[in-house]
């Protein structure tokens, strides 16, 4: 099976390790994975504020890039739900072809490859978060948790306040900052009450806002997304 990777920006400009750990993660499930080099912005933080024109041209430039492949894979409900939603609306039948082949990676892994053990060992004590646009717009239920739930050594504790948004929100954060802080606030309070060493979620923008707040509390909890613990194994340990 080809599929193409959608690394999506924050991945590419912020967090290349997840891109890295989605690419060998699949070519160890027998997966050729494709990067095509013309992929930008999905135009999600224009739509989101409102500029609804300015995001047609992403719109159209992502669903030429893509074009022909059967599947696209992307580590990011945040821009998976974006192709899904919305671009059937902006980019008429090309867009809404698009996102019948787009796929967030915990559910590709799932639905498409059949597979909730994917042979990694990551022996650490781990919550999920599962962000708003993965659980509310995608509907991705318990996929991310069957699969930690099968890697060696980890033991997955229940995160209160799971179904809580953890107020990143993207533009949210710039425009409300001080409740977005609060929001994040009890996320990692109950990340840190619930035992955890490693706060993973499978959307690092989520991920970035709560690493933060940790990382100025000096908190003992790191953050991880989901693509990074999978691809860890015995033959590639990571700390």
């Amino acid at each position: 099976m080809r599929v193409a990777l959608f690394v999506t920006c924050v991945n590419d400009a912020v967090y290349p390790a997840t891109g890295i750990a989605t690419v060998e993660l699949l070519e160890r499930l027998g997966v050729t994975v494709d990067f095509p080099a013309g992929q930008t912005c999905c135009g999600q933080p224009a739509f989101n504020t409102g500029y609804r024109r300015e995001t047609l041209p992403l719109v159209r430039r992502t669903v030429h890039t893509f074009q022909g492949y059967t599947h696209v894979v992307t580590p990011s409900g945040s821009c998976a739900a974006m192709v899904r939603r919305h671009y059937p609306e902006l980019g008429g039948a090309a867009g809404a072809e698009l996102a019948a082949r787009t796929y967030e990676l915990t559910e590709f892994l799932v639905d498409v490859l059949g597979v909730t053990d994917v042979g990694a060992r990551f022996p650490h004590t781990v919550a999920y978060h599962p962000s708003c646009h993965g659980a509310r717009l995608l509907g991705l239920g318990d996929r991310a948790q069957r699969l930690l739930a099968a890697v060696k050594d980890l033991e997955l504790v229940e995160l209160p306040g799971a179904d809580e948004c953890c107020g990143f929100g993207g533009t949210f954060a710039v425009k409300n900052p001080q409740v977005s802080a609060a929001m994040g606030e009890d996320k990692t309070a109950n990340a840190l009450a619930a035992g955890a060493q490693v706060l993973c979620g499978a959307d690092n923008s989520c991920l970035m806002h709560l690493d933060g707040l940790l990382r100025r509390r000096d908190a003992p909890l790191r953050t991880l997304h989901i693509a990074e613990i999978l691809n860890t194994t015995e033959e590639t340990p990571r700390p």
